[in-house]
């Protein structure tokens, strides 16, 4: 496992602060205004007002602080928070050291906006969009990049993968000796390939239930095989490197011998495995494996996944997933019954819902559904050749209002409710969670 050799830079007050100093003004006067009239939080016109007024903004805050960067198509909400949590116990954070944009603004303007809001931090904890990942490397300098998977996503959207793939790689190759630590998912053929060109990586064995999107060797184009435990391509060298870092038995194991006890408060073993990231980067930088730990331990349902709220008089257990690696890792996590799913397509979900039919939602046969949101039709339709016993109730209030939900849940037992993105901030806000 190599460790990293830089010298973290010291913080500075950014360049041209006058300008950014009055641009950060007026962003935060436009993120008040939308709060006071109930049209959001601000977050996203605070970035978007700031970085009008100075273009330069992104650039110069993220430059001259110690940054952690997290991307990946699936978890790296979830791995932000949990990175965030171990460094601010590992630096006994009195809220000025730490500064973070973990609850999904992860596009240039969310993290112009967050990181406006505490300009002197010297560290920053920031969840990446894929298609900021670059830019991030290029100017941010960061000392460690966590990337998580690769996954179809928004097809209309990022359209194929190999071609972020390889803005990633020549991020990494064009930073040279000054690039990131990266701590990389080894079982993603397509990370693997990326990080060809990294300066030095830290490897992690996701072992992850879907394979689907990584059935082509990016680098050859030749048919990868897959084995239970790794994968290879036949026809040239890429392969599944050795791991530095794994989960055994609800433990994080690293390849020197250190064994790590993962007592979190989210569901579900690919969050072991976010967990164990977050575990390999927090050591990276330095914190303490147990005060990285006991961070982590606090953290309970990131930007509200996981979170238990009453909507509608029905109490309800909250899950987002996107797409089809999403679906196939959060499904076995769903106990209730009835069980609702909902579904939107608007630009936040993308648009194109082709992607229902790579679900396993013959697991859920024996159950009854509750197919809601926008697109509930579509999902009936799915759900329908899966042989599924299902209701379609659109309306995503009156389907936490159906009488099919009396005395299917309790305290203890809440519905389990999937949705897409939209979906989901819909039902924060009906939750009280927003």
């Amino acid at each position: 496992m190599t460790r990293s050799t830089r010298t973290p830079r010291r913080p500075r007050r950014p360049r041209n602060s006058a300008r950014l100093e009055a641009a950060l003004l007026a962003g935060r006067a436009a993120a008040l205004a939308s709060r006071l009239t109930g049209r959001g939080s601000g977050a996203s016109i605070r970035g978007q007002i700031t970085t009008k007024l100075d273009p330069g903004a992104f650039a110069e805050l993220v430059a001259s602080r110690r940054i952690a960067a997290v991307t990946g198509t699936n978890g790296k909400t979830t791995t932000t928070h949990m990175l965030t949590a171990a460094v601010r116990a590992g630096l006994k954070d009195d809220g000025t050291k730490v500064v973070t944009n973990a609850d999904g603004a992860n596009l240039h303007h969310g993290i112009v906006s967050a990181l406006g809001q505490a300009p002197d931090a010297p560290v920053a904890i920031l969840e990446t969009d894929e298609r900021v990942v670059a830019d991030a490397v290029r100017l941010g300098h960061p000392e460690v990049l966590v990337l998580l998977n690769f996954s179809r996503d928004q097809l209309d959207r990022n359209h194929e993968l190999t071609f972020l793939g390889r803005d990633w790689r020549s991020a990494l190759a064009a930073a040279g000796q000054d690039g990131p630590m990266v701590i990389a998912n080894a079982s993603d053929p397509l990370i693997v390939w990326v990080c060809q060109r990294a300066r030095a990586v830290v490897w992690v064995d996701t072992r992850p239930r879907w394979t689907a999107d990584s059935t082509l060797c990016p680098s050859c184009g030749g048919v990868l095989v897959h084995d239970e435990d790794d994968w290879h391509c036949p026809d040239c060298p890429l392969r599944q490197p050795e791991a530095d870092w794994w989960v055994e038995d609800g433990y994080a194991v690293s390849r020197r011998g250190d064994r790590h006890r993962l007592d979190l408060q989210v569901p579900g073993d690919f969050n072991l495995t976010n967990a164990t990231c977050a575990l390999a980067a927090a050591v990276e930088m330095g914190i303490e494996p147990d005060a990285a730990l006991a961070g982590m331990a606090t953290v309970t349902s990131p930007a509200g996944r996981y979170a238990t709220t009453t909507i509608a008089g029905t109490k309800v257990r909250l899950l987002l997933s996107k797409n089809p690696a999403g679906w196939t890792e959060s499904l076995p996590l769903t106990v209730s019954d009835p069980l609702v799913l909902a579904i939107d397509a608007v630009a936040a979900d993308g648009k194109d819902v082709s992607w229902l039919w790579d679900v396993d939602y013959e697991q859920l046969a024996g159950r009854t559904v509750i197919c809601t949101g926008p697109r509930a039709l579509d999902l009936a339709v799915r759900l329908q050749y899966a042989e599924v016993d299902h209701v379609v109730i659109e309306d995503l209030s009156e389907a936490l209002e159906s009488p099919l939900l009396a005395g299917h849940w309790d305290d203890d037992h809440p519905i389990d409710v999937l949705s897409t993105y939209t979906p989901f901030q819909k039902l924060r806000r009906l939750g009280g969670l927003a």
